[in-house]
């Protein structure tokens, strides 16, 4: 039985709160959080303690692992923290939106030895393991294209958006970690576009809504990602994987699969469900439980921080590519890292 302390009571907080305190395998021993109104409504909701200051949870003799739900500008020092004491911590991405920041956290994380799992949640949802499972299974013989469509169904507050660090890195990161688990090979190269379509008064942040995105392995792989800030029918996630002997596809998910035919209508359904939060429901679930999983049993985690420095490396080269116009060359950061005498070996 492990004992947790949940850092950060906002939306993807309480949803990791809500989790421990279900799940059979650990304990929810605290919340913390600045906020004290939400941290002590939240506590109350879940039956466990409270701090207001995320050091002392970690700090604390009663907890064996944190988990972080804080805005990201505090995920390296809390992660750091709870690595110096020997305890283990599942964090939300990114690990930062500065790749520095990111890469010398990295390489703290190596030099002790310390176990951090980055939560790409997408990698957990059962549709997307069910097309992994059908690629290792050589279902579909050898990878040619990858298409990823990620569509939220509106832009989010400007206050969000004004510390968001962009679109490409706070949300098509989500589909660079996508692509490079399904393509099961580095990019080597990307090209991308973007614009403001839905909303042209976020160039004030030097924002986009809309982006394309073609990314290409050296053996030639493909993959093409779409997002867009607004669908205005629902959150849009769908995946598409060409092989050499067919094709996976996954579609989006509905509150049921009811279809309705009359006079003036034909296949009427029910509408996508509107919000991450409720499509991703499970994945959260199966995140947590993995996490667990290698805690108790000393397994790898199925997410590193190397995937997550990887991913905001590619989402770095993808800016590059919308301000220049060209072909950016994604750089091989193993051979980087290993070369580099850092003490740091990626698997």
């Amino acid at each position: 039985m492990i004992n947790f302390a949940v850092l950060g009571v906002g939306r993807i907080g309480k949803i990791h709160a809500q989790n421990v305190h279900q799940n059979p395998n650990c304990t929810l021993k605290v919340v913390a959080d600045p906020w004290v109104e939400g941290t002590d409504q939240l506590a109350k909701e879940l039956n466990c303690s409270t701090e207001y200051d995320y050091f002392k949870a970690i700090e604390r003799d009663d907890v064996d692992a944190i988990l972080i739900g804080t805005p990201t500008e505090f995920h390296v020092s809390l992660m750091l923290h709870a690595v110096r004491l020997g305890k283990p911590v599942l964090c939300e991405k990114p690990i930062d939106k500065e790749f520095q920041l990111a890469l010398d956290a990295v390489k703290e994380v190596e030099k002790y030895k310390g176990q951090v799992m980055l939560a790409f949640n997408r990698r957990f949802d059962p549709d997307t393991i069910a097309v992994k499972n059908a690629i290792n299974a050589n279902e579909i013989g050898d990878i040619r294209q990858v298409i990823i469509t990620s569509r939220d169904p509106g832009l989010p507050s400007r206050e969000y958006l004004k510390s968001s660090g962009g679109i490409l890195k706070d949300m098509t990161i989500h589909d660079f970690d996508m692509a490079r688990f399904l393509l099961g090979e580095e990019p080597v190269q990307v090209q991308a576009i973007a614009s403001r379509l839905v909303d042209p008064t976020i160039e004030e942040f030097g924002d986009y809504d809309s982006v394309m995105v073609l990314l290409k392995t050296k053996s030639g792989k493909q993959c093409v990602i779409n997002g867009s800030r607004e669908a205005v029918y629902g959150f849009d996630q769908r995946l598409e994987v060409l092989g050499s002997k067919g094709m996976l596809r996954t579609e989006n998910h509905k509150e049921n699969s009811l279809q309705r035919y009359s006079s003036t209508y034909t296949q009427a359904q029910e509408p996508l469900l509107n919000f991450f939060l409720e499509r991703h429901a499970l994945s959260y679930k199966i995140e947590l439980d993995k996490f667990i999983d290698a805690v108790t049993n000393n397994n790898s985690f199925c997410t590193t921080p190397f995937d997550g420095l990887m991913a905001l490396h590619i989402a770095l080269c993808a800016e590059e590519a919308v301000r220049t116009g060209q072909v950016v060359k994604i750089n091989d950061l193993r051979e980087e890292i290993n070369n580099s005498n850092v003490g740091l070996t990626v698997a």
